[in-house]
């Protein structure tokens, strides 16, 4: 029929669930094993370490499952989650093969520092590396933003890193996975929620409007 025009074809599902799931979802699994294979009094000694273990095992299962469920209802694996997933294994085969939780623990560190190192290298090219890491489009949002939030990410990296090596030094492997979990999850969401303003100032959610307006909704 004439005048008519082919749907674009249907994309994956978007869901902030998901997304949330496949980020934290691993590091919960880590946090609930090791609880469950800790011995009871908290014995520093051999059964720790047994507890480590399978905590470890049960993150790189998780990893690789999340990594698949990325795949299957998002569409896609963004390079930083492949990166980050390559990084845990790597340390986590470490950590079992040794039995030594100092892998597992210097992870984190290595996986900011090599962010934080991709994304400086693409500021002083010029280039938003952060937009071609996550794969995932800020309706809107100009090239001067993507800059912007890849140059506050950069740094944010590198705190995260001297910060986990400040909790790895000074506490305890049950005090620093449980600051792992819940303190740098937390101050990851305020760092993301606090970059809000910036980007929309950036044109963030604009392209949306005017879809919008040039095309309003019928009855």
């Amino acid at each position: 029929m004439s005048g008519t025009t082919e749907k674009p074809q249907a994309e994956k599902p978007k869901s902030s669930w998901i997304n949330l799931a496949v980020d934290y979802g691993p590091l919960l699994v880590f946090f609930l094993a090791y609880k469950h294979f800790k011995p009871v009094g908290g014995d520093a000694g051999f059964g720790e370490v047994v507890a480590v273990t399978k905590g470890t095992v049960a993150f790189m299962v998780a990893t690789v499952i999340a990594l698949i469920v990325s795949k299957l209802r998002l569409g896609k694996i963004s390079p930083m989650l492949w990166l980050s997933t390559a990084l845990i294994l790597g340390f986590g085969s470490l950590t079992v093969l040794l039995g030594d939780p100092f892998w597992i623990q210097v992870k984190p560190t290595a996986i900011y520092l090599l962010f934080a190192g991709v994304l400086f290298a693409g500021l002083v090219r010029g280039k938003p590396m952060l937009k071609y890491l996550l794969q995932s489009a800020f309706e809107g949002l100009s090239d001067a933003g993507w800059l912007k939030l890849s140059r506050n990410w950069a740094f944010f990296f590198l705190f995260l890193a001297a910060l986990n090596e400040v909790l790895r030094h000074f506490l305890s492997f049950d005090q620093w996975l449980q600051a792992k979990l819940w303190g740098v999850t937390a101050l990851s969401f305020v760092f993301t929620f606090a970059q809000i303003p910036m980007l929309l100032k950036h044109g963030l959610g604009e392209s949306a409007e005017i879809e919008v307006e040039q095309n309003p909704p019928h009855d």
